[in-house]
């Protein structure tokens, strides 16, 4: 299973993935934040506050995303 070691979080609700693999992808967080805990997210100064904590991205307030959910629904981005 691949890792998380770094993110960007962008301005348009994506998050720019560096994974331990060597990958470097993008994934569309939008249809994610209509959804549970999510919906904290909705707000760009809370989403921008992702972080990269146990192989994963990570937000305050215990919010995350596994780590192959971000892998296998993220497109490579050609570096």
């Amino acid at each position: 299973m691949e890792t998380v070691v770094q993110v960007c979080p962008k301005d348009d609700f994506c998050l720019e993935l560096w994974f331990d693999n060597g990958a470097h992808r993008l994934f569309d967080a939008r249809p994610y934040l209509v959804r549970g805990v999510f919906t904290r997210l909705q707000d760009p100064v809370k989403f921008k506050q992702a972080f990269v904590a146990l192989d994963t991205v990570c937000w305050p307030g215990d919010i995350d995303i596994a780590p192959e959910t971000l892998y296998e629904r993220s497109v490579p981005i050609e570096d």
